[in-house]
């Protein structure tokens, strides 16, 4: 019996015991990707909320004379052939919004759309600030992070002009 004691088994592993598995990229997300994904979607809620409101809220109402923005544009004192091209604006920048090769830069039409909005409010109406303030830096907000989709969309136009010989 001590011979079978004595007795050593070797076992030689040409491959270590705990082996890393390659890792699927595709299923795999890092914290940069979950980051970016959950941006993108709250970017499109933005988006939504914002482009429902100017197409069918402002834009809507000006375009079919509600009676407080045909009052607004009296006491603006310019016509009401502003509030009609006010309101197509208003409608093309909300839809613009919900197209993704034009939302950044629906949303910049925006943005001049609205900074008219405060300063008249500031100089000419003698309102409140606040509200196309705050319509002003949501639409500025979009345009900065859809800024790839304008800069892409400037390079197909670009594109396309040099193709044509324009």
């Amino acid at each position: 019996m001590t011979a079978l004691r004595d007795r050593r088994v070797v076992i030689e592993v040409d491959e270590p015991i705990h082996q890393e598995r390659p890792v699927n990229r595709s299923m795999a997300t890092t914290h940069s990707d979950v980051r970016a994904r959950v941006g993108n979607i709250s970017l499109w809620i933005l988006q939504i909320a914002l482009g429902g409101l100017f197409a069918f809220n402002f834009g809507l109402g000006k375009v079919m004379g509600s009676e407080q923005s045909v009052e607004l544009f009296a006491d603006i004192g310019v016509g009401q052939w502003l509030r009609h091209v006010t309101g197509i604006l208003e409608i093309a920048g909300g839809i613009g919004l919900l197209i993704p090769r034009l939302s950044g830069v629906a949303a910049l039409g925006l943005v001049g759309v609205m900074g008219g909005a405060v300063i008249t409010e500031a100089f000419i109406v003698d309102g409140s600030l606040l509200t196309p303030l705050i319509w002003l830096i949501c639409a500025a907000i979009i345009a900065w992070f859809r800024r790839d989709h304008t800069l892409a969309l400037i390079r197909q136009l670009r594109a396309l002009r040099s193709s044509t010989g324009s």
